[in-house]
């Protein structure tokens, strides 16, 4: 699990092997480490960031915790779709956390099973329910369980950041992302950090106060 200590030092592994990155800690300094608490407000708070701009869904994540705090999978469900509707949940993200909450619940799942699981494994178990896909599981792997070798090739800021880190002269494919992340390994979501901490301030974005 990445703490301050190894993400320090990894950050530097890195900025030694590549150029790029050392560009980036010397151009903008070292990213926040950008860690969210393991459990169910989490994957919701990641559910709410689908395809909507984080601003969107922290404030969405906000009203919801306006109304039920603390916010358990139990409390979560005697919300009524209205409610929902209101703090910003979409019919589908009403479905999935729903689902979620009730697998929760009924202890189809659950998520401290994760922290003994490899990445694959883990992975695989989030993405069985419906509405978390492949992104969705890997954010909550490496923000919340802070696991050091996650690669989220869904991530369109990640795409956009590398194209223009790495000067490229498109947007790289899922499949071109894997293949370059390699140099990084194993600590590609350190890398990936790297990457969004560029995004951002090339954006005027203060990275300290984003929360992944």
């Amino acid at each position: 699990m990445l703490d301050e200590v190894v993400f320090q030092s990894s950050v530097r592994e890195l900025a030694g092997r590549d150029s790029d990155l050392a560009g980036i800690v010397e151009t903008y300094g070292t990213p926040p480490l950008w860690v969210r608490e393991p459990g169910f407000p989490s994957l919701v708070y990641i559910i709410l960031e689908q395809q909507v701009s984080l601003a969107s869904a922290r404030a969405a994540f906000q009203r919801l915790r306006a109304v039920a705090n603390p916010l358990t999978p139990a409390r979560f469900l005697k919300l009524s779709d209205t409610q929902l509707k209101q703090i910003g949940f979409s019919r589908q993200k009403t479905l999935y956390t729903r689902l979620l909450a009730e697998a929760l619940v009924m202890r189809y799942l659950d998520l401290n099973d994760l922290q003994d699981l490899s990445d694959d494994a883990a992975r695989k178990l989030l993405i069985a329910l419906k509405g978390i896909g492949a992104w969705t599981a890997d954010i909550y792997l490496l923000s919340a369980l802070r696991r050091p070798d996650i690669w989220p090739i869904g991530d369109l800021a990640l795409a956009v950041a590398v194209q223009e880190v790495k000067r490229l002269r498109s947007r790289p494919s899922p499949e071109r992302l894997e293949k370059l992340s390699q140099l990084w390994r194993p600590y590609r979501a350190v890398a990936a950090r790297l990457f969004w901490h560029a995004y951002l301030s090339r954006r005027g974005q203060n990275s300290a106060t984003i929360s992944l």
